[in-house]
């Protein structure tokens, strides 16, 4: 007769291994006054997996614990642990989180990027424009390169096409995270460990005297890490990090707010882009706009908009609207970026160094052709990749 232990292991194994097959991004253990909840995050959204009985709670929350090397008898704190998962002849790396609630501990597990091959610049959904100024701010011998965004849009994957790029046998690259999510063969990864005393400003302090060329930082998080960072750009080595901000110019207004100098903000940064995540209309049953829908959706683009938006894709304009099929969920089927890809200008350093606003900044952005996070959602409506409802849900005006 099976035991609870036993039913635990086979249960956990096949959510785990259906998660995988699904390309989720996480799980989620939830539990309840009278029920036990599993649900994935799939492109985004969050989707109901199963509902084990409660008897099995307790053993499946304990084996987790156990496979992440966390405490099992401490119920009363966070807790982090780590799994290294064999799946399919590979094996996964999976981040556990726990959080005691009203009603039993909550974990959520992280399935980290597992692909031994990182998409390139153009299928992550970099514009031909904005994947050149990309390209050109990281060819650079020396700078700050900030991707920013909200959790979970994108910006380590962002990271490391660009890092993948980079990584050849003449080139030093050192990155420093918490904790490192993909594996990239050739470069100095390291884990930060606060416990330990190693903190994002101790590590990157000693990956500078580890004669590094390029260095990548995890998320710049305070003061102290942003002001090195800073410094290594301005004394010859190509920094990348990211930062949680709204936009690209709201980064400059961050990075001041944090009590970094305005004059090295603008004598560091070279390159900042802003992202988010949308779903993709699925292939196999997305319907091409009727022209009513077609007029309305052109004559709700503002002149600022149409101004902003190439000519080829105005013309060529082919808006697609989600249907739903067997193969998708409603409509959609994975996903893709938006960016707002913003070089940093000699007009725009002086304005950094002025401390202007940050309104004025965006318009000098305007000026030099920056697309809004907001319009870039437009070029891929216009190219049918996602629908309005996605851009309007995820971006905001201006």
């Amino acid at each position: 007769m099976a035991t609870p232990s036993d039913s635990a292991v086979k249960t956990l194994d096949a959510l785990l291994e259906k998660a995988i097959e699904l390309l989720a991004s996480d799980l989620h253990f939830e539990s309840g006054e009278d029920f036990f909840r599993i649900r994935y995050r799939i492109d985004g959204l969050l989707h109901l997996a199963a509902t084990p009985t409660l008897q099995l709670r307790d053993a499946i929350v304990s084996r987790l614990k156990v496979l992440a090397r966390m405490d099992i008898a401490e119920k009363r704190v966070p807790q982090d642990g780590r799994i290294q998962y064999p799946y399919k002849e590979q094996t996964i790396d999976l981040r556990v989180s726990s959080l005691p609630t009203l009603h039993g501990e909550k974990l959520v597990v992280r399935i980290l990027n597992f692909s031994r091959e990182r998409p390139g610049l153009a299928s992550l959904g970099y514009e031909p424009d904005d994947r050149a100024k990309l390209i050109q701010a990281i060819g650079r011998p020396h700078g700050l390169i900030l991707m920013t965004g909200p959790t979970g849009s994108g910006k380590t994957l962002s990271l490391y096409s660009c890092l993948e790029l980079l990584n050849r046998m003449e080139v030093n690259i050192s990155t420093v995270e918490d904790p490192s999510e993909i594996h990239l063969p050739g470069a100095n990864q390291v884990n930060i460990n606060d416990r330990a005393g190693l903190t994002f400003a101790v590590a990157l302090r000693a990956l500078l005297r580890q004669d590094p060329d390029v260095i990548m930082v995890g998320e710049i998080r305070d003061l102290e890490t942003a002001e090195i960072a800073i410094q290594a750009a301005q004394t010859g080595h190509l920094v990348l990090s990211t930062l949680h901000t709204n936009d690209a110019t709201g980064t400059l207004a961050r990075l001041r707010h944090m009590g970094v100098a305005a004059f090295n903000v603008a004598a560091s940064v070279c390159l900042i882009s802003a992202q988010r995540l949308v779903r993709r209309l699925c292939e196999q049953c997305k319907r091409p706009m009727d022209a009513a829908q077609v007029s309305l959706l052109f004559n709700s683009l503002s002149t600022q908009d149409r101004q902003a938006l190439p000519p080829h894709a105005l013309a060529q304009a082919s808006p697609c609207q989600a249907v739903g099929c067997p193969s998708c969920d409603k409509g959609y089927k994975g996903r893709i970026g938006l960016y707002q890809i913003m070089p940093i200008s000699e007009s725009m350093q002086t304005l950094i160094i002025l401390d202007r606003d940050s309104q004025t900044l965006s318009a000098q952005a305007v000026q030099e052709g920056v697309r809004t996070l907001r319009q870039a959602g437009w070029l891929k409506v216009l190219q049918g990749i996602t629908s309005i409802e996605e851009v309007t849900a995820l971006t905001h005006h201006g």
